[in-house]
């Protein structure tokens, strides 16, 4: 097989960053296709949480380009991102704890009536589509998402990301604090996510996962690109030698 011939969904190229004189994200390039999670690894202050926050709006590259569909887009906060169709679930998933999963769902993007006031039967019967499609066995909507499951919190944020027409989803440690059985259920997520098309950037510590969850990991090391390699290819050992030592295996994508 040749080399991918679409055009990938988002490219990150040559991105660089520092602060206060010291080179956080040091002429990095990555790139994700529709339908792809892309895992991205290293120790903590390797840079990639600093080199997504570009992608977020959070963080503007001081030098470098994104691209989106092969065109180049700027982004200088987080407003351009969503416009982008870009959205970021971090690991506290900002989630209202004292309301219930449609009024978190539409925060700050509330339905209203002709009347003027906020439509809660239509959102809740917008959030129960969603969830019906996203997470079937999903059933508390009436309850505040504090009584919530982590697994649970974490289908209400992704939900509220894909009924606003995400297309590149940025998940920050999804799984961390969760139990077996809720880890499944956002891997299911996940994995139905990519069925939709959506292009997933998963900022991950825990190697199993980026091998469950992952078609491709590309690990940094002191603000650097040690690789990209696809997971199907490689071992636990071989990434976490890419972590430890910036050394690449011998199969890299």
């Amino acid at each position: 097989m040749t080399q991918k011939p679409e055009t990938p969904l988002v490219e990150l190229r040559n991105i660089s960053i520092a602060f206060g004189g010291i080179k956080a994200v040091d002429h990095v390039t990555v790139d994700l296709h529709a339908g792809e999670v892309v895992g991205l690894l290293g120790h903590n202050g390797a840079g990639k949480s600093t080199l997504i926050k570009c992608l977020s709006g959070a963080y503007k590259a001081d030098s470098g380009e994104v691209l989106i569909d092969g065109k180049k887009v700027e982004i200088n906060n987080p407003r351009d991102a969503r416009a982008l169709n870009i959205e970021t679930i971090y690991q506290t998933l900002a989630l209202a704890d004292n309301l219930d999963a449609a009024s978190n769902l539409f925060l700050g993007r509330e339905i209203i009536t002709a009347a003027g006031f906020v439509d809660d039967a239509k959102m809740e019967a917008e959030t129960r589509k969603i969830m019906h499609r996203l997470n079937p066995n999903f059933k508390k909507f009436n309850v505040p998402v504090s009584a919530l499951s982590g697994g649970q919190r974490q289908s209400v944020a992704i939900a509220r990301a894909v009924y606003f027409n995400a297309r590149i989803l940025i998940m920050d440690e999804p799984t961390a604090a969760l139990g077996p059985h809720e880890t499944q259920m956002v891997a299911e997520l996940i994995e139905e996510l990519k069925k939709q098309g959506l292009g997933i950037f998963l900022i991950e510590h825990d190697i199993h996962n980026v091998m469950k969850l992952c078609d491709r990991a590309s690990v940094m090391k002191n603000g650097q690109l040690v690789g990209t390699v696809n997971v199907n290819e490689v071992t636990d050992e071989d990434i976490l030698s890419m972590i430890i030592l910036g050394k690449q295996p011998d199969k890299a994508a």
